[in-house]
């Protein structure tokens, strides 16, 4: 039987507690959070038309840009074909203070390990391939006992834990598989994955458990393409994170809510989001709401006064019977166009500066273009392209395309940069795979300029 897929995210962020705490709680406290967001928006875009550089506008790390032109790869396979057998052997290896990207290639299978990857080897990668993916998986719980003869907590329960700064992964599956605990029950937590890293990014990966599935502790985070399954708080932590053409599933049919009173109550369906604290700050943004989704949508938790209280929830152009809007609770916000906008695209997460394209599997570019494919002649309309899609990437756009439009062109902006080109005007070349690349691009600058005319920009 097919799991009930709660909701299907276009752009979902969550933010950690304001810098100024003094004003959650205090009168049009969500207001002036929204207006310090829409401030930042503009001074952020300001300043990164200043400092865009090269043909593409890519204002990137300086660290993490000499990260990626200096890889190595390590092969990791269970069955033991590869360098390591096992991913803890593999990230060992790894030299304390590493410079450059670590890229450690998951062969198929099941790696049944806890991992964790400390702060100190950053610029890792977990390459995987989606269709035939790694599995990283381990059965603790939070009431789990540990050598100390403790119980090991959530933290502790965690399969895989990555406090690594550039981290990304691909096409990776990491899960909880502890047996499911009732609702309510203490020590119940089984966490998937925690990210505690900053910069850190997630593509075509599922993050699978039970209750508290993804620990979104800290730091700034990307999830592309990614799915989430559980049963209670799919999604909690202090994270400023934005999660992109996600899915968040349900594998259960009840969902349990822990009230202030340490009670339990149980419903059909799912509550939206709840208030883990009195910071709690999530948007919804072109999201699908499916009818697990209870049409209260937001749960105050033991916040008596949710409104005035430092919790900010809001949607933005939201759809599917989840969604009504008549029955939300009266503290969600619908938000207008120009409040969403901050929030609805990679700068939300500052991520002109560190998000890269998925590592897909392409081979590395050389001054011979592409190996292991034909070469392709491409005419003289790459320049500009090149010089649209700049221009498009520094503007979100507005209508229905408009919505993932800046996320959707720096994504492709980005994969351009790795193109490899023959000097000679005459004898650019690429491969068969990135032609695709650029159809999709000038198809994608098109509807933009159609979009801008409409609207008159």
């Amino acid at each position: 039987m097919a799991l009930p897929q709660l909701l299907a995210l276009a752009a979902l962020v969550a933010s950690l507690p304001s810098a100024s705490p003094a004003a959650a709680g205090t009168a049009g406290a969500f207001d002036n959070w929204l207006s310090a967001n829409q401030k930042d928006f503009a001074i952020n875009q300001a300043l990164y038309a200043k400092k865009a550089v090269g043909d593409t506008g890519s204002t990137i790390d300086e660290s993490l840009s000499k990260a990626e032109d200096n890889k190595t790869t390590y092969v990791v396979d269970p069955k033991g074909g590869g360098d390591y057998k096992t991913i803890t052997a593999a990230i060992d290896a790894i030299p304390e203070g590493n410079t450059g990207r670590v890229i450690l290639d998951l062969k198929p299978g099941e790696y049944r390990e806890k991992i964790f990857l400390n702060l100190s080897k950053p610029y890792v990668t977990f390459k995987s391939d989606p269709k035939n993916p790694a599995i990283i998986a381990w059965s603790d719980t939070a009431a789990t006992l540990g050598k100390d003869g403790k119980p090991v907590g959530t933290v502790g329960s965690t399969t895989c834990a990555i406090e690594s700064d550039y981290f990304v992964a691909y096409g990776v599956v990491f899960k909880n598989d502890a047996p499911l605990a009732k609702p309510g029950v203490k020590g119940g937590q089984a966490v998937a994955l925690r990210t505690f890293g900053t910069k850190q990014a997630f593509y075509n990966c599922t993050i699978d458990g039970g209750q508290d599935t993804l620990y979104d502790h800290k730091g700034l985070h990307y999830f592309k393409d990614c799915v989430i399954k559980g049963s209670v708080d799919f999604i909690f932590g202090f994270g400023r994170s934005l999660y992109e053409n996600c899915r968040i599933v349900s594998i259960v049919k009840e969902i349990a809510v822990l009230t202030a009173q340490q009670r339990t109550k149980t419903i059909e369906g799912a509550i939206e989001s709840g208030a883990w604290g009195d910071s709690s700050r999530v948007i919804y943004a072109y999201t699908e709401m499916s009818k697990e989704v209870v049409p209260v949508g937001w749960d105050g938790w033991n916040i008596k006064q949710p409104e005035s209280s430092g919790i900010y929830y809001g949607e933005f152009k939201c759809s599917g019977p989840g969604s009504d809007a008549r029955k939300r609770v009266g503290w969600a916000v619908d938000l207008t166009e120009a409040q969403a906008k901050p929030f609805i695209g990679t700068h939300y997460v500052f991520g002109d500066s560190w998000i890269l394209p998925p590592p897909t599997g392409n081979s590395p570019p050389s001054k011979k273009g592409y190996s292991g494919g034909a070469p392709r002649h491409i005419p003289r309309r790459i320049p500009r392209l090149i010089a649209r899609v700049r221009r498009f990437g520094l503007v979100a756009r507005v209508g229905g395309f408009g919505r993932v439009a800046q996320v959707g062109v720096q994504s492709l902006v980005a994969q351009i940069r790795l193109l490899s080109w023959i000097q000679d005007e005459e004898e650019r070349i690429i491969e068969e795979e990135d032609i695709t690349l650029l159809r999709v691009l000038e198809a994608t600058l098109h509807h933009l300029a159609l979009q801008e005319a409409s609207i008159g920009l």
